[in-house]
């Protein structure tokens, strides 16, 4: 296995990839606020390759939501309303704190309908393509930290601290390459969904934060969550210096991916290796893109089809059965506890058809590439190439990774097909 000190040097080896900032492209985004970031991509369409993606992510918008699937087919009745235990009084009440700070012109950008198509717009590069709700590095402090204080209400302690690494790692970023107004620790967007509604009410709602490697969709129903889909990423991923040193995330779902592969027998990492090359030839065209590297189920994403790859779960020794769990809590770990013990068994439930999948070598210096997928739930992890490093090879101190509900059950969808047959919505918001 890997040592400590063995993976801290992995990680930490991103300065020897550090960019030079006298090149045109650093220049131009230590000179803009992320508006001007954006106007490069949006009105100049530079870089063009992501412009291009940029017009594929609108088609898909466009698309009515669907949900991610196996083989193009949402599986029924897979997801009931429930009591989850979220002491949802607290974050109503977080919520509206918010509210109660709005300007009329931030109250418009920031409170929307329930079923408005743009809970489906975040995305996670640091160009802000869809600018809605407030942005954090913008606001009144007062405003700021109640936001954040709905977060924390929201969200488990131990997922809550994630979420603020992450932006912690985002700011580090921005120190590094002089990109301080587009990349800190504040330059994310806040937005509401419906209403926020106490248990006694019979209405959902929810908000998106989003921005730069953190990416929160988060439903709410009475004592019920969603956390779904999330994206969380970091280069590096760990906080070398500052005041913020120290800060690091993403290592324990690495490490518990690698044990798992490693502990496969040859037959088992045979079924499991998808692909034995980072970018492997063998890949067919699109498997590989740019933007997501091998990533299927990124921003604009809602609908993709996934067919089942690798070693079955339920197959697996109780051992390797409980590093998918370990895995699994990791992936789950912003959601409140409760709501997690739920989600960890529906997920256990099924791990008759659950599948592991992997790219890449499974030495302790290989890169890689992991996925776990079941009807409930489909996780990807992935180490990528620099994007503002200028490692051209994926590397271990640049992580990727995401969780979609798969069957509808992103955003919530599933339940609220429930709700909004039985229950009369109301959209009023809360004196």
């Amino acid at each position: 296995m890997t040592s400590q000190a063995t993976q801290d040097a992995q990680h930490e080896s991103f300065r020897q990839y550090l960019p030079d900032l006298n090149t045109p492209r650093f220049q131009a985004i230590a000179e803009n606020d992320a508006y001007g970031h954006a106007r490069e991509l949006l009105e100049h369409h530079r870089p063009p390759w992501l412009y291009g993606l940029y017009v594929h992510w609108r088609k898909l918008f466009e698309e009515p939501f669907k949900g991610v699937t196996s083989d193009g087919t949402v599986q029924p009745n897979l997801f009931q309303l429930r009591d989850e235990g979220v002491p949802i009084n607290a974050i109503a009440a977080s919520a509206n704190a918010v509210i109660s700070q709005l300007s009329p012109e931030q109250t418009a950008r920031t409170l929307l309908h329930i079923d408005s198509p743009e809970w489906r717009s975040w995305s996670n590069p640091e160009f802000l393509v869809s600018d809605k709700g407030i942005r954090l590095d913008e606001i009144a402090p007062s405003l700021r930290e109640s936001v954040f204080a709905l977060l924390e209400t929201t969200l488990s302690p131990e997922g809550y601290e994630k979420a603020r690494a992450a932006m912690r790692v985002n700011h580090f970023l921005g120190e590094l390459v002089n990109a301080p107004k587009v990349m800190n620790e504040h330059s994310y967007n806040f937005v509401l969904f419906g209403a926020p509604a106490a248990d006694h009410h019979h209405r959902p709602w929810g908000f998106s934060f989003y921005g730069h490697h953190l990416c929160l969709s988060v439903f709410l129903y009475k004592t019920q969550i969603v956390v779904s889909p999330w994206f969380t990423g970091a280069e590096p991923n760990i906080v070398d210096d500052g005041p913020f040193k120290g800060t690091r995330i993403l290592h324990e779902e690495e490490r518990l991916g690698l044990e798992l592969m490693q502990s496969l027998s040859a037959e088992d990492k045979r079924r499991a290796t998808a692909y034995e090359l980072m970018k492997d030839p063998k890949m067919p065209r699109g498997r590989w893109n740019h933007d997501d590297q091998r990533h299927l189920c990124g921003a604009y994403r809602d609908n993709r089809v996934v067919p089942y790859e690798g070693v079955v779960v339920g197959t697996l020794s109780p051992a390797q059965q409980e590093l998918v769990r370990g895995i699994l809590f990791q992936y789950l770990l912003y959601l409140p506890p409760r709501s997690r013990e739920l989600k960890m068994r529906d997920c256990a439930e099924r791990f008759g058809s659950t599948y592991f999948s992997w790219i890449g070598g499974c030495g302790d210096a290989d890169p890689f590439y992991y996925r776990i997928q079941s009807p409930v739930v489909l996780v990807e992890f992935d180490h990528h190439s620099g994007v503002f490093l200028s490692n051209a090879d994926p590397a271990k101190f640049h992580i990727h990774t995401l969780l979609r509900t798969p069957n509808a059950g992103d955003y919530g969808f599933a339940l609220r097909n429930q709700i909004g047959s039985a229950v009369e919505q109301e959209y009023v918001w809360e004196e």
